[in-house]
């Protein structure tokens, strides 16, 4: 997951501010989301249970109030009708990544759940739902600024 985290930046990195921001805090989740792994200690692992709620939310909630709005606003701007129809078609998907995420949040922020029988199993779930995001997530991306960065070159 990390690899792919650092291909994207490569790929997309400085093209937009807001989503070399939105590209660190997937970054940020990704370290959260493997430190959940590593504490062993109850209060370690109810801190790092905490931060990754954080990290997770601040994620969601970037791409779903801010990068999404930009990347359809810079494909209408553009035309692209392409890039409208690629995300009428992943959007809904993301969407229930989204809420999946939130409602782990909900449970999980204050670290209460960290007894809970099968946290380990959700926590694998939620990891490949957020692998799953992160590559729809780049299609939308590559597909918006690689046809809008041609489009704005000069000729």
């Amino acid at each position: 997951m990390l690899e792919s985290c650092r291909n994207a930046q490569e790929r997309w990195g400085g093209v937009h501010l807001l989503i070399d921001r939105w590209l660190n805090e997937r970054h940020a989740l990704i370290n959260a989301y493997d430190g959940l792994h590593t504490e062993r200690d109850d209060a370690a692992a109810r801190q790092a249970l905490q931060r990754f709620c954080e990290y997770l939310v601040d994620y969601v909630s970037a791409g779903h109030f801010e990068i999404y709005e930009q990347l359809l606003a810079e494909a209408e701007a553009f035309g692209d009708a392409r890039a409208i129809e690629l995300a009428k078609q992943i959007y809904p998907r993301i969407e229930t990544i989204t809420q999946v995420s939130l409602g782990f949040n909900d449970r999980c922020e204050k670290g209460d759940c960290l007894g809970s029988p099968g946290l380990a199993d959700e926590l694998k779930i939620l990891g490949q739902l957020l692998h799953e995001r992160f590559e729809l997530e780049d299609c939308l991306i590559e597909v918006l600024h690689t046809a809008h960065k041609q489009a704005a070159a000069p000729a």
